[in-house]
């Protein structure tokens, strides 16, 4: 459900309603669906919001939000214009049968503003234009312009409702036209509004420390950065007080530069995340702010919100945990790289400015080693593999690797759930705030992993518990060296992560009390619990109150923009698997089956990471190791097919 279908459902005052909701909250209102309760106003019982699913029957069902509530079935000819995914309001009706039907009323948020279609023509030479999400025939025009005018293949960002022409993006000849699909396909925009620009560059360029007399002045303190190579925005920065077993813990203060209702913070919001493709991140907030003032770079003072662990030494149980405004001064910027060779092989450099941060940094990483270790007795170490993609000037694929967690990556992970645990402890998880939660899987996911399982011959004993269940399927699937495999199906078994006002833990790392504080220049969420843990440093009620009425929607809001920008991050790095895979027609790979039955897909075994294809083939088991052939590529749907050649034996793989 939408941000504003919670606020119709639960209630709100007009001030909440965000602007391009005006006009659908307007036709509510003349249509008379809306009732006031005390201060809020809210739908009347007759109506409900939810999204819509239209199944092949044409027929249309609102789904249920809550336990109590059913269904609406929503006959053909009470859609009206709605379309599948759409957000809507039906009024409830008795049906045929005594069955409660719904009439939808209005359409509050479509599930897609525009589409992406490109020219096509058919093996008997029809002309066509063709949805790129689904490779159906669409309609599309442009005024004073003759489509058939196009090169076959050219590529066209689409009004869903005018059907016009928005935008040629290029064509799918050309490897450059991925990014603009991936970013249209999911709505992740590229350039900011001129007024948000306007804005961020009125900000301040450099921090006077002499102007924040009121923040606690850390700037004596050997902070230190750790990141990727290829950063520009820096988040975090560590220090960690060896003597007393202090660990500080310094996020950029993204907050004190982004107020409310700017159009930055209102541009903030709309994007939710920062999206990040293989040759260039397209930011949450603009880059005025998000690779510099915000950014806690090196040799320059900044203006941090700090969290202050400190650590039981033996238990390293956290004794105290304080939240404050400092400027800090962070003295280096170490990569992850750099960092594990110095783990690996000791430091050998003259520089004294590393040489002191080792000295608390090298003991650090020892305290984070037991961190960890003391977390996995609860929490799961899940072997998933992320695939980095390494792309040319022309956006065509070079290489491909895969990204290990290393000693320098456990290293700053642990400081961080460190910090997000104790900000997340602040608050009751009735409402209060914003979570990051993880629910325990569902019984019947759970089933059918356990019957997928025994396909191959993975048998475990009967738990109450899950998580012991969990870790009991990991040791056989370890015996049996499929760690990597069982932990990607086990991934797909439990439910997505996501952000609630209302704390129920998170079972992936087995904590009561989670959120995300850590990263506010890339995450809205973060810049949220930013804002909210001040309202408490400053004891204002009047500033929590607005913030926390509008928490549920903004947890709702929040959840499908990190899902959004995910999922373009994905579909790019498709396209440009699917382009290899182009070149590769009539090429022989050694795969391993991911998925059997009907739908069988295999991923490839090779030099190049993570290509999966649709297989054809008989008889293939899970894991089965092959040989295949690829047939065919769509580069529009990004969908790789291939032939089995044949079985391998176990012997065969192993040479």
């Amino acid at each position: 459900m939408s941000a504003f279908a919670v606020q119709l459902t639960k209630g709100f005052i007009d001030s909440d309603i965000e602007l391009e909701d005006h006009p659908a909250l307007e036709e509510l209102r003349r249509i008379g669906a809306l009732e006031k309760e005390g201060k809020l106003w809210k739908l009347s019982s007759l109506y409900r919001a939810g999204r819509l699913y239209i199944g092949k029957d044409g027929r249309g069902y609102l789904e249920s939000e809550f336990k109590e509530q059913k269904d609406l079935l929503i006959e053909p000819d009470h859609l009206g214009d709605a379309r599948n995914g759409d957000i809507v309001v039906a009024k409830r009706f008795i049906g045929r049968r005594g069955r409660a039907s719904g009439k939808v009323v209005a359409v509050i948020k479509r599930a897609h503003l525009f589409t992406v279609a490109y020219t096509h023509r058919d093996e008997q030479g029809n002309f066509m234009t063709l949805d790129i999400r689904t490779a159906e025939p669409t309609h599309v025009k442009m005024p004073g312009m003759d489509l058939k005018a196009f090169k076959i293949g050219t590529v066209f960002k689409v009004d869903v409702d005018t059907e016009e022409v928005l935008e040629v993006f290029g064509h799918l000849g050309d490897a450059k036209v991925d990014e603009k699909i991936s970013l249209a396909l999911f709505n992740r925009p590229d350039a900011f509004p001129p007024e948000c620009v306007t804005e961020a560059v009125q900000i301040e360029s450099e921090v006077n420390r002499a102007e924040h007399e009121d923040r606690v002045d850390l700037t004596h303190l050997d902070f230190c950065t750790i990141d990727p190579v290829t950063a520009k925005d820096f988040d975090d920065a560590i220090y960690f007080d060896l003597e007393k077993y202090v660990l500080y813990v310094a996020i950029a203060d993204v907050s004190h530069y982004v107020p409310y209702f700017t159009e930055i913070d209102k541009e903030a919001k709309k994007r939710g995340f920062t999206t990040y493709l293989p040759h260039k991140s397209f930011p949450m907030l603009p880059r005025e702010l998000s690779e510099n003032i915000c950014s806690l770079k090196p040799k320059v003072d900044r203006l941090a919100f700090v969290a202050k662990i400190t650590l039981d030494k033996q238990t390293l149980l956290p004794l105290k945990e304080e939240f404050f405004e400092a400027v800090i001064h962070s003295k280096h910027r170490f990569n992850y790289e750099a960092v594990d060779g110095i783990l690996a092989n000791g430091y050998s450099g003259e520089n004294e400015t590393i040489q002191h941060i080792l000295h608390w940094l090298l003991p650090l990483q020892k305290v984070t080693v037991r961190l960890r270790k003391a977390r996995l007795k609860h929490g799961f170490d899940f072997r998933s593999e992320e695939i980095k993609l390494t792309i040319d000037d022309n956006h065509e694929l070079v290489s491909t690797d895969i990204e290990t967690g290393t000693p320098s990556h456990s290293l700053i992970e642990e400081c961080m759930l460190l910090a997000n645990q104790a900000a997340a402890k602040r608050f009751n998880g009735d409402g209060d705030s914003i979570f990051r939660i993880h629910e325990p899987p569902q019984l019947s996911k759970i089933e059918a992993l356990l019957t997928e399982l025994a396909a191959i011959g993975l048998y475990v004993e009967e738990y109450e518990e899950s998580p012991d269940l969990i870790r009991a399927i990991q040791a056989e699937a370890k015996k049996m060296g499929l760690e990597a495999e069982v932990d990607a199906m086990i991934i797909k078994s439990l439910r997505q992560a996501s952000y609630s006002a209302h704390n129920v833990g998170h079972f992936g790392l087995g904590f009561s009390h989670y959120s995300h504080f850590t990263s506010p220049i890339r995450r809205y969420a973060d810049l949220i619990l930013h804002r909210l843990i001040k309202t408490q440093l400053r004891n204002d009620p009047e500033e929590a109150e607005y913030l926390l009425r509008n928490i549920d929607p903004l947890c709702v809001r929040v959840s499908e923009l990190e899902r959004e920008a995910t999922k373009a991050e994905w579909d790019f790095r498709d396209r440009k698997l699917a382009r290899w895979a182009k070149k590769q027609i009539g090429a022989f790979f050694e795969a391993e089956v991911i998925e059997a039955g009907e739908s069988a897909k295999a991923r490839l075994l090779g030099d190049v990471k993570g290509v999966e294809v649709h297989l054809k083939g008989d008889n293939l088991m899970l894991f089965d190791k092959i040989r295949l052939m690829i047939t065919e590529v769509n580069i529009p749907q990004a969908v790789i097919m291939a032939e089995l050649v044949q079985k391998l034996e176990k012997e065969i793989t192993d040479l």
